[in-house]
Order: structure tokens, then C-alpha cells, then sequence
């Protein structure tokens, strides 16, 4: 695939790209029947739904503590509970003993997102496996389908992602020019995930893994985790990627895989698989049947948002240090230095331009020019990990582009003292 510089992203897709790093949230009825997996066949009941501790803050809190900047919560899953009061079904917290029915779990999450300057996002099922008349009656459910959307969009203030989920969809046609419409009318400046009129994508696995390279310009989308099938766009877009992983090897909640917590090392992986080569990152748990996020869940997620912080928080050298001549960004070091990380943002402003770049060292002891890295894009960020090599200058080098490359930020560390 080429890209081409003049497709160019709005203002809300740097916005959402800039912010990196967010919480998923996997929470409903779902949470309180042990072992249920996505279209299980097992009838389950609102009069099951009780989080008789729920504490929206408490996850939102964490979240900002872990140094995340957007939070997204299933306001509906596969299953059709609605996490909100929906006029529309008798499947909701409306059916439920929790707050006697009159409890909103959508509303103490926004409420818990603007305590904590938490961008709130809203995960959405286009599929509904309690609607009956879902493949019976394709206009009756589109009907659904914007009556539900119209609520979440109309109750609770602005909302920064809608998240669709294209699993059980395979197949099934919406009338997404008219949902589109209503849902842009509602929220204009909304981001869309991944299907109808998207403004961001899906990666393609729930592994937390971006491709080499990650360009975000595409004309194809992955949808759905069970289908190879993508979706052809009638012309490339502007669709910057998001790479959604668990924290445990279940999305919701379970008794059952408490030993399944990811170890920090792994998540580092992650987060430089992912972050590192210019996506978002997405990272799920499931509240408790309390309404709280575990302990050791919350401990880990901690100690990933401080090990970020550790690694990248305090630059040996910045752009502001570096004099760009003839297509280099050069940084020459007081003495020598050792370095292992080198951290490329390219302003995305006007386009991805970068095709091609490589970067170069001043060896310590001779002073020669070294090649050590060759790179494809660069993207909104593109974290370059390196063995530890002391040096007297880097230089970073764009061999190939359309248009005129401009970087946002160049950063050089030193991780392993």
C-alpha cells in the first residue's frame, strides 16, 4: 500500500492518537454468570445484576493514576444488557435489584470520567443477542439500534469514542447512512471505532500487537476476531489504529484466571508493540462482581503506568537539542553518552510523509558514522529499542518520503542504569 500525503487527519484523530494510552472496561450482566462466553446459549437474568460496591471512581482513578488518558466501558456487549436505564428493552439495570432499578452504571462512569479529566468513551454492540427480532426484522432493529444510541448520546454529555464491535455482525446489513446520521447529528466531534463512518481502527488481533509497518492510511478494515474477511473502503482514509489486549486472558470478569494476570515484562512488550509503533493502546479489565477493579489487577496496572514512567519520563536529550541540516536531525553529545533508546514523533499535521528513515551514531572511541536502525514509518510515535552503545552524536535521517518530513519530537534515553 502507498500513502499519500495530502490525505490528511482531523483534528480529533490527532487529538484521539495523542492520547495513547486507555482503559477498557468489560462489565455487565455477563460479569455475574461465571464461565459465560461471548453468544453463549445460557439464559441469563437482570435480577442477577447487583454490584452492590460499584465504584466507577475507583476505576477511573487508576486509570489516571497509570498516567491513561481515555476510558472505554460496555454499555452494551453481544448479550443485549443494557448497562443504562433503556426505555427500549426489559433487558437492562432498569430489571435488576441494584439501586432497586434505579441505578445507571453509563452515568457514574461519565460522571467518574469528568471528576478525573478522563475522556470517556462508550463500547457499543451492534449486534444483540437478547433482540429478538434482530434477524427477523431488519427495520425494527435499526429502529432499536437508534433508539439506543440516541439515549447514550442524548443522557450523559459529550462522549469522546463510540466503540462498535463488529463480532456477531458478519452478515448483517444496517442501515448505517441513517444510524451514522442521527449519531453525527447527536455528537458531532464523536469518534467513531472501526465500522459505519469510522475515524479510527481496529489493529486486526486482540494481542495488543500493531503491524510493521502501522501507517494510518488505509483502504481496508479488519472488523471482526471471527472473520479473515476485510471490509474494502471505497477510498483511502485517514484511520489511525488502536490495539485492544486484556489484562487477563478474559475479558470479563472471572473467579477462574486471577494466575492469568500478564507480568510486567509482558506488558512492556505491549506497550512498545503497540505505542511503540504508533497506535493506541487499549488495555482491558473487568470489574469484580463487587463493581471494583481487583486488587492485583489494580497493583499491576500501577506498576505498568510507573515503569512507563520510569523509562520515558526524563530524556537524556531532546529535539530542542538537535540542529536539523540538509534532511538530519543531529544531536551531539557533551563527551559521550550511553544510549538505548531512541523515540521519533513525526507531525502529523499535514499527513504521514515519513516512508523510509534510518538512524546513525557517532561511535565513541573513533567518531565514525554507524547505520544501527532502519525504519518504515514513523507515525505518531515510533519507539526505538536499542542495545546500550555509548556515543558521541546520533543522527536521525529520512531517506524517503512524499512531501517534507517534519518531526513533532525526537527523544534519546539511557533505560537500563
Amino acid at each position: 500500500m502507498s500513502i499519500q500525503s495530502f490525505i490528511k487527519p482531523t483534528e480529533r484523530q490527532l487529538e484521539f492518537q495523542h492520547w495513547g494510552f486507555g482503559l477498557f472496561l468489560h462489565f455487565g450482566l455477563r460479569t455475574f454468570y461465571e464461565g459465560y462466553v461471548d453468544f453463549d446459549d445460557r439464559p441469563m437474568s437482570p435480577s442477577a445484576f447487583n454490584p452492590s460496591e460499584l465504584d466507577c471512581e475507583q476505576w477511573i482513578r487508576t486509570a489516571k493514576e497509570a498516567g491513561m488518558k481515555y476510558a472505554v466501558l460496555t454499555a452494551k456487549h453481544h448479550d443485549g444488557f443494557s448497562n443504562w436505564p433503556s426505555k427500549y428493552t426489559t433487558f437492562s439495570v432498569a430489571q435488576s435489584p441494584w439501586k432497586e432499578g434505579k441505578g445507571d452504571v453509563v452515568a457514574e462512569f461519565v460522571q467518574a470520567c469528568r471528576k478525573y479529566d478522563i475522556k470517556p468513551g462508550l463500547y457499543y454492540s451492534p449486534y444483540d443477542g437478547d433482540a429478538q427480532f434482530y434477524n427477523q426484522d431488519a427495520k425494527a432493529y435499526d429502529d432499536y439500534f437508534v433508539h439506543q444510541i440516541t439515549e447514550l448520546l442524548t443522557n450523559y454529555g459529550n462522549i469522546d469514542i463510540l466503540w462498535f464491535d463488529g463480532a456477531g455482525s458478519e452478515g448483517h446489513e444496517y442501515d448505517w447512512s441513517r444510524i451514522v446520521k442521527q449519531i453525527r447529528s447527536l455528537q458531532p466531534n464523536i469518534l467513531i471505532f472501526n465500522m459505519a463512518d469510522p475515524d479510527i481502527r481496529w489493529a486486526g488481533n486482540e494481542d495488543g500487537i500493531a503491524p510493521v509497518p502501522c501507517w494510518n492510511t488505509v483502504d481496508s478494515l479488519d472488523y471482526s476476531i471471527y472473520s479473515d474477511d476485510q471490509k474494502k473502503l471505497e477510498h483511502e482514509l485517514w484511520l489511525p489504529a488502536e490495539c485492544n489486549v486484556q489484562l487477563r486472558v478474559n475479558w470479563f470478569y472471572s473467579d477462574s484466571d486471577e494466575h492469568t494476570i500478564k507480568s510486567l515484562d509482558q506488558l512492556m512488550g505491549i506497550y512498545y508493540h503497540s505505542v511503540g509503533r504508533g497506535a493506541n493502546l487499549l488495555l482491558n479489565i473487568g470489574p469484580d462482581r463487587k463493581g471494583k477493579l481487583p486488587d492485583k489487577d489494580t497493583e499491576r496496572l500501577r506498576e505498568f503506568g510507573a515503569e512507563i514512567n520510569a523509562r520515558f519520563d526524563a530524556p537524556l536529550a531532546t529535539m530542542e537539542q538537535c540542529e536539523y541540516t540538509d534532511g538530519q536531525w543531529i544531536y551531539r553529545a557533551n563527551g559521550t553518552q550511553l544510549i538505548d533508546h531512541v523515540v521519533l514523533q513525526e507531525d502529523l499535521t499535514n499527513g504521514e510523509a515519513v516512508k523510509r528513515f534510518k538512524v546513525t551514531i557517532v561511535t565513541a572511541k573513533t567518531g565514525q558514522h554507524c547505520v544501527i536502525y532502519e525504519g518504515r514509518n514513523i507515525g505518531n510515535k515510533a519507539i526505538i529499542q536499542i542495545p546500550p552503545i555509548n556515543v558521541r552524536g546520533v543522527m536521525v535521517e529520512v531517506t524517503e518520503s512524499e512531501g517534507t518530513p517534519v518531526l513533532r519530537d525526537l527523544r534519546l534515553y539511557y533505560v537500563c542504569q
